[in-house]
């Protein structure tokens, strides 16, 4: 089957308080998923996943002169079900989340963090590095590695003795090694789902989504938190322009540009029966737009306090 890729590139502007959200990457048929972009601007990773989300691997695109080069199949990918991938702001190191065993040898039932090294930006990555116990636990899945400029990686984790259903984490890294990781407290977690966080470079900034709580709008939302004085504050609903009925997850946040990139699963189509169509109509509206499948969509938005 051939899957046609586009990538929609574009200018966007925020008019008074309106924000402008757009596809910025879409796969025709797969979900696509998860978003990091390199500080330089010249390459991201994404994951595309199927259509029963039974399978998923991290591809990466880098800048060309004429725009984004056609995506291809991260080096250290492609054999298990990857997802999840973030850089390092340094663009050296690679986060992502892997089902593979410690010898890499076959699949498992669970998900922990691994990363990959290269010495430069042109380089070709090392091999798959699984981080250690104090991150990666043999009870739980481990998810959505994010890191900052020190090195200090947020991720979620489903653990018994955390306080909702998922929950976010942060491991400092300290001397070298990853310490002991510590829940984050109730102005970000609660009862519910909180998870797929996004940790600025100066840890100021923290991105997540969250289900289940009474201010939120569908399927999961996205909301934000600033470090003030070093305690994280109440987080907040990113709102309806931004939020859907349907789930929004897996935020990345480029300060320098001032854009919020997400993923959405939302969902135009109950809109669309307002009268008979014919198989051609259709089909458009399932494999275009707003159809469900998720998908990177952007907007240009300022996070600062």
């Amino acid at each position: 089957m051939f899957f046609k890729t586009f990538l929609l590139l574009f200018t966007q502007f925020v008019i008074a308080a309106e924000l402008k959200p757009a596809t910025y990457f879409e796969i025709h048929g797969l979900h696509v998923r998860d978003f990091t972009l390199s500080v330089d601007g010249q390459e991201f990773y994404t994951t595309m996943e199927s259509i029963g989300k039974d399978a998923s691997q991290i591809i990466k695109l880098k800048k060309t002169p004429t725009g984004w080069s056609e995506p291809e199949i991260a080096s250290f990918s492609g054999q298990f079900k990857d997802l999840e991938p973030f850089l390092h702001p340094n663009g050296l190191q690679l986060f992502f989340a892997s089902n593979r065993n410690l010898e890499q040898s076959a699949a498992t039932e669970q998900f922990d963090i691994w990363m990959v090294e290269r010495t430069t930006s042109n380089d070709d990555w090392g091999k798959p590095i699984k981080l250690n116990e104090h991150i990666n636990t043999p009870d739980a899945n481990e998810f959505y590695p994010s890191v900052s400029n020190n090195g200090n990686l947020y991720f979620t984790a489903s653990k018994n003795n955390g306080l909702g259903k998922e929950d976010i984490y942060v491991s400092r890294l300290i001397d070298g090694q990853y310490s002991q990781a510590e829940i984050l407290p109730e102005t970000v977690n609660t009862a519910t789902y909180e998870f797929n966080t996004y940790i600025s470079p100066d840890e100021k900034i923290l991105l997540f989504s969250s289900f289940g709580r009474q201010d939120g709008m569908g399927g999961g939302d996205l909301y934000l938190s600033h470090r003030v004085n070093d305690e994280w504050q109440q987080a907040q609903n990113l709102g309806d322009q931004i939020n859907s009925k349907q789930l929004d997850y897996c935020p990345f946040y480029d300060a320098k540009a001032q854009t919020l990139y997400w993923t959405s699963a939302r969902s135009q189509l109950k809109s669309m029966d307002d009268q008979p169509k014919n198989y051609q109509q259709w089909l458009k509206l399932y494999t275009t737009g707003e159809n469900g499948l998720s998908k990177i969509y952007s907007t240009k938005i300022s996070l600062a306090q």
